[in-house]
């Protein structure tokens, strides 16, 4: 268990600094969804990258909707330290596209480290460059996991057992001593 919790830190840490030394490459592959047609990003993201493309209205018309729990964005706030969010999401996958907004107005309403995040992009049989999904055993999109100095605290897989992410979210956040 510890060299698989080192295992997932040190990638997780490689991957980070080879993403902010490479920021102006792209570290995702770009192709069509079969199914829906839509725009798929696979890989290493940014915000930004979905933020400003056309190609995602979805995103930043649904930042526009619904409030975020209170006590979520608190336990964010106490809690900042030493915590990583991994973010696995599909942009073809309509339960991301509802509920990466969700997460990002609770990361903004929180002050939360936009650099404590990874974002990575999946295709449909939710699989990702570099098989991150295999080391974090992601199985659904959207997939939002907890790690505390490089350990996973908690996950909430697509809308979680509550319907609301950023509930559960904050109860993983303010559990962690």
């Amino acid at each position: 268990m510890r060299k698989m919790a080192a295992f997932i830190f040190s990638t997780l840490s490689f991957l980070l600094t080879t993403t902010i030394v490479t920021a102006q490459l792209r570290s995702y592959e770009i192709s069509t969804d079969a199914e829906n047609g839509s725009k798929v990003l696979k890989g290493l993201l940014t915000r930004a990258d979905i933020q400003n493309d056309t190609a995602f209205k979805w995103f930043n018309d649904n930042m526009k909707l619904g409030q975020v729990n209170a006590a979520a964005v608190d336990a964010f706030k106490k809690h900042q330290q030493g915590i990583q969010l991994v973010v696995f999401g599909g942009t073809w996958c309509e339960d991301t596209q509802n509920l990466l907004p969700v997460f990002y107005r609770l990361i903004d309403k929180s002050n939360f480290p936009d650099s404590s995040i990874t974002l990575i992009g999946v295709d449909r049989p939710k699989t990702t460059l570099y098989n991150l999904h295999k080391a974090f055993n992601v199985t659904k999109a959207p997939t939002f996991i907890v790690l505390k100095d490089g350990k996973e605290v908690g996950r909430v897989e697509e809308y979680g057992k509550y319907g609301q992410i950023d509930k559960e979210l904050g109860e993983i956040v303010a559990s962690i001593q």
